[in-house]
């Protein structure tokens, strides 16, 4: 992969994050480095990139100062006016809000963007449509996890070592939460949302009274996006999929809808609404979250990615994905308590 399409890529993950409600990012020491080191590269006429005869400019020596995080403020719309604390407390007494808040480390502080040398791509074919079996829940679902996990061009985009994933969960779910594509623990143990974000979605799932077994989790995507690695070495960081490996995808995301039945989808992030919505169906989340689309033909909520809610980790921010919650717990019919209805405003 030439510097051009890294940068490429740099670009897209700043629009995500852009479209999330981020307004600022962090570099690390390890990012300069990297940054460094393929520059050297360049003007070398090294692997780096293959953009002969363009002189970049000098790095920064010295990692920029900190940024304070952005609190979400400008996309919760009915969220308390209160100006939230950078790590506020979860109401007291409130195991349900306790249990949604930021319980890790990493809820603390934001993620440093990551570059990593270049390698070369595989192309995405268009998707071939196909027709689940007859039969049960149970014995189509294994049918699909068969068929994706043999998918030639999956199998292509995996890394050695790694997992093709599909979705978990039980097959009678009423709510299907939906992200946009397996990250580095879930590559490992092929299952979606096993890592930091993934553990906040699990509370955030105890936080509506359910358990995660007692829906269904799954991504438009089968397999980790790849970001240029060298041989040998672990993918440092993740980028968005592009819309045409999504719509690869795509139809064995259908497939699961097919088989799940779900009567509420919960789209988590601006990539997996894209994917779901189409490209270009809106300009950024908060245009759309807290609002009924249709995908399927069957009903849609739109909320922000568990990794906003640990970049922003605020009760203000919280509140706002909540609301989006509530509104999923009633269409599916789900009790609210008094107590639910309250997590998350300011005291």
């Amino acid at each position: 992969m030439a510097l051009r399409e890294q940068l490429l890529a740099v670009a897209d993950e700043l629009r995500r994050r852009k479209a999330d409600g981020d307004k600022t990012v962090s570099i690390g020491d390890d990012t300069l480095v990297a940054l460094r080191a393929a520059v050297a590269a360049q003007n070398r006429g090294g692997p780096a990139g293959d953009v002969a005869g363009i002189a970049a400019p000098a790095l920064p020596t010295a990692q920029p100062p900190a940024v304070k995080p952005d609190t979400g403020a400008d996309f919760a719309r009915r969220a308390p006016a209160a100006t939230p604390e950078p790590h506020p407390e979860p109401p007291r007494g409130d195991r349900g809000a306790a249990l949604f808040g930021g319980a890790t480390d990493a809820a603390k502080t934001k993620p440093a963007m990551k570059i990593a040398p270049a390698q070369g791509g595989v192309a995405i074919p268009q998707a071939t449509a196909f027709t689940l079996p007859d039969g049960d829940k149970a014995t189509r679902w294994a049918w699909l996890k068969d068929k994706v996990e043999n998918d030639p061009v999956c199998r292509a985009h995996v890394r050695p070592g790694k997992k093709v994933v599909l979705g978990v969960g039980t097959l009678d779910a009423r709510i299907f939460f939906c992200g946009e594509a397996p990250g580095a623990e879930e590559e490992v143990q092929g299952e979606p949302f096993v890592g930091a974000a993934g553990q906040l979605l699990t509370k955030m799932i105890k936080a509506m009274g359910l358990d995660r077994g007692q829906v269904y989790i799954g991504n438009i995507m089968n397999w980790r996006p790849e970001m240029p690695t060298p041989p040998g070495l672990e993918q440092i960081g993740n980028r968005p999929p592009t819309a045409e490996e999504m719509a690869y995808c795509l139809p064995h995301m259908k497939a699961q809808l097919e088989i799940v039945q779900p009567e509420v989808i919960v789209a988590l992030g601006a990539t997996a609404a894209s994917g779901l919505l189409g490209p270009g169906s809106f300009k950024a989340l908060g245009e759309i979250r807290g609002c009924w689309q249709t995908f399927a033909g069957r009903p849609v909520m739109v909320t922000y990615h568990p990794s906003y809610l640990l970049r922003n980790n605020s009760n203000r921010a919280k509140r706002v994905v909540w609301e989006d919650l509530l509104l999923v717990m009633e269409r599916a019919q789900l009790p609210i308590s008094e107590k639910q209805r309250n997590f998350f405003l300011e005291r």
